[in-house]
């Protein structure tokens, strides 16, 4: 018996909603992502390697998420051939802009409770921010972009390739003097159910119609 999808009417949108669905995905996106991050227990691999290069460079956590994905869409557009919709373009943009605009407005906790209290809702959040913006079908972001790529000139499985990929950047960023946690850990077990949640609640697990480029790459991994 299917689950019910309460939220998947906002996957038939038009042009104008699709839109709408998007930016509110990736602004809640990068809301997951500052909670995260300044809860203090740790980030996700990438986050890690974009705050380990802030110790670098002066620049943003925002700015080096944003230049990180411009070069990933570069790299996979014009080595890889791989396409790229709208929502590609806004989602390495959007992303580290918002994180960047919360970064004085999200608590900083200092007890362990309420840090790991929003921690988690970052977690959680990041599902219901990937399955809007997937559902929106406007365009895969920059790292599954990535993932497809290699895995269309390569063959390799992007699984294997999402989790290569993770701990070269984790690697990285640890010596670049990232923030590398107990999170970090929660995170990579928490992310996959977290997503997978979101993804139902739009009705985008299990599909029969032919997957979007963002589907795909989830589908894959």
């Amino acid at each position: 018996m299917l689950r019910p999808a309460p939220l998947i009417f906002l996957t038939r949108l038009q042009p104008a909603g699709q839109y709408t669905l998007l930016l509110l995905g990736l602004g809640l996106y990068g809301l997951s992502l500052r909670l995260m991050l300044n809860a203090g227990v740790g980030v996700a691999p990438w986050d890690v390697f974009h705050v380990g290069v802030t110790h670098w460079l002066p620049l943003t956590v925002g700015q080096v998420s944003i230049a990180s994905g411009m070069l990933l869409v570069l790299y996979t557009s014009l080595s890889l051939r791989e396409r790229f919709g709208p929502g590609t373009l806004l989602n390495v943009v959007l992303i580290g802009l918002v994180m960047d605009l919360l970064g004085g407005v999200v608590p900083q906790p200092q007890q362990p409770l309420a840090q790991w209290t929003q921690f988690l809702l970052g977690v959680l959040l990041i599902g219901l921010a990937t399955g809007a913006y997937v559902g929106a079908g406007l365009g895969a972001g920059p790292r599954d972009s990535l993932m497809l790529g290699l895995h269309r000139q390569r063959g390799w499985s992007v699984a294997h390739i999402r989790t290569g990929v993770e701990l070269v950047v984790l690697a990285a960023g640890v010596l670049l003097g990232g923030p590398l946690g107990w999170g970090t850990l929660v995170y990579a077990l928490g992310i996959g159910p977290s997503v997978s949640f979101g993804l139902g609640l739009f009705g985008l697990k299990g599909k029969k119609k032919a997957p979007s480029q963002s589907e795909e790459a989830l589908k894959l991994s």
